[in-house]
């Protein structure tokens, strides 16, 4: 029973997100990813950097949510048709991750060139989101 909303949920999140850039000094494009981790709390930095197989060298902070999701769903006075849509379909998959994802998080890892990671849980041993790349000089 669970199987259904498990497969389709990410393949959703990926058709929304599909060709979508993230927007920093260079613009990277954002995709689904997931990973099983046995977490009871609450998900934290360090089990990003040791999940996602960090070195112990890299810095990685948690950031509000709503850092993550500024950028991509500010509607500026000049945008065209193009852009709107593309915040709209933003906007859309906001909507999907918050209602198939319990403990949402947002995460920065690295200097520079930074990866860029909204995470959330979507059953008891299993963590998923979005990822992108920021290029911060």
């Amino acid at each position: 029973m669970n199987s259904g909303i498990k497969t389709e949920f990410p393949a959703e999140v990926t058709h929304l997100v599909k060709d979508l850039l993230y927007p920093s000094e260079s613009d990277e494009p954002i995709e689904w990813f997931s990973f099983n981790a046995n977490i009871k709390d609450d998900l934290s930095a360090a089990d990003v950097e040791f999940y996602l197989g960090y070195p112990p060298s890299v810095t990685s902070e948690e950031i509000p949510v709503e850092n993550f999701w500024s950028p991509l769903l500010t509607v500026e006075e000049w945008y065209g048709d193009d852009e709107r849509a593309q915040v709209e379909r933003f906007q859309s998959a906001k909507q999907l991750l918050e209602t198939n994802l319990k403990k949402i998080k947002a995460f920065r890892v690295g200097q520079i060139e930074i990866d860029l990671y909204l995470i959330g849980q979507l059953n008891e041993k299993e963590w998923g989101g979005l990822k992108t790349k920021l290029v911060e000089t």
